[in-house]
């Protein structure tokens, strides 16, 4: 229980990749850490499989205050993700007070767009690197890459990586 007393946001939009979501959630439930589904609305999201994931609270109902972390799942969920500017704000806040922003897959975009990685060291799904380079990124080809408090991974396969990385990030 490693992370008692942390609260951690975990996106959710239609389109989300299963495990990108699911296997992080779980794992910081199981640290111990308060675990938040955030969504543009508090509504139900369906994954890439149909998988449902309910929305605790809409984007624009919560502060970055209230956070810790906050961990983007990948799929094809974030390029809806950076399309709500209380997202891109809730992602762009907990960076800026020194927070952890973990993203996975196709999760750079919702970091471009939050205007959080410009300089760093980061990783993602080999289709958007050219994204990720474009946007001033550092890209390391490694299924874990952490830059202070931002993590980031490529796919589902790097989560075994990817998950005590954010884990200590927290810490």
């Amino acid at each position: 229980m490693s992370l008692k007393g942390k609260r951690v946001a975990v996106l959710a939009e239609d389109i989300y990749e299963d495990p990108e979501l699911w296997y992080p959630y779980y794992r910081l439930l199981e640290e111990g850490a308060e675990v938040v589904i955030v969504g543009p609305e508090a509504k139900v999201y369906e994954s890439k499989h149909g998988y449902p994931v309910k929305a605790d609270v809409a984007a624009s109902a919560v502060s970055a205050k209230d956070f810790d972390g906050v961990v983007v799942p990948g799929g094809f969920a974030p390029d809806r993700l950076r399309r709500s500017p209380a997202v891109l704000d809730l992602v762009r806040g907990v960076y800026a007070k020194g927070g952890m922003v973990a993203a996975i897959c196709h999760a750079g975009w919702v970091l471009i767009s939050a205007g959080i990685l410009k300089g760093k060291r980061a990783t993602s799904v080999a289709a958007i690197k050219d994204d990720m380079v474009n946007a001033g990124v550092i890209f390391v080809d490694a299924e874990v890459v952490v830059d202070g408090k931002l993590v980031t991974s490529r796919t589902p396969r790097d989560l075994p990586a990817f998950m005590p990385a954010v884990i200590a990030a927290l810490s």
